[in-house]
């Protein structure tokens, strides 16, 4: 009986495989990707620092541009910073959320120097791969313009150089002009049973 199960499954397995190699065989091409990290769900930040240590771990040298959280003291912004530096540029520019700031002026100044050192850091031939983490919160208010910022990545981005863009209410037109989507959904949040930010966790 066990011997049958297994036969059955190395089969299926065996099919599978080969089911797959013919289909890798048909992606050879290789491009620098516009990906966006968006939905109302935790994990758009943390997958987009999971690339960065992808970067690293590769010797593919890096940048974040930070949008929004400002002198939010986390976990990655420290890593990388203390460990990494070389490996991976860090800029932060922001100074909180925005019903923290309570000055659109100052967001607005804040978002549009950090969108001219995205665009110096993504247009750097040393530069493989940028995080441009929580832009989506910039371009959502409107302190960025969305049409500059497509058709900069469309048109100036170099060919070969990642750009992933996070933040919840990702616009049509970046959406449309990105090569990866991905919506991360909310299901459940501890946060709505009365429980903070926690260190290692969200921040």
């Amino acid at each position: 009986m066990t011997e049958d199960i297994n036969a059955r499954h190395a089969e299926k397995m065996r099919k599978i495989k080969a089911a797959r190699d013919k289909m890798m065989e048909t992606k050879t091409e290789e491009k620098g990707l516009i990906m966006v990290h968006t939905g109302s769900g935790k994990g758009k930040s943390s997958s987009g620092f999971g690339m960065i240590m992808r970067c690293i771990a590769h010797g593919m040298p890096c940048a974040v541009v930070q949008f929004i959280k400002g002198n939010w003291v986390t976990g990655e912004k420290m890593f990388l910073r203390d460990r990494f530096a070389e490996e991976c540029r860090f800029f932060v520019s922001g100074e909180g959320f925005t019903w923290e700031t309570q000055d659109r002026e100052r967001d607005i100044a804040a978002a549009q120097n950090g969108w001219k050192i995205a665009r110096e850091q993504i247009l750097d031939p040393d530069i493989q791969f940028v995080l441009l983490d929580e832009i989506n919160i910039a371009l959502r208010y409107d302190y960025l313009d969305i049409d500059e910022v497509v058709d900069f990545l469309l048109t100036q981005k170099p060919a070969m150089t990642h750009v992933c863009l996070t933040g919840r209410n990702a616009k049509p037109e970046l959406i449309e002009a990105a090569d990866l989507v991905t919506e991360m959904t909310l299901i459940k949040h501890p946060f709505r049973d009365g429980i903070k930010a926690q260190k290692g966790v969200e921040m």
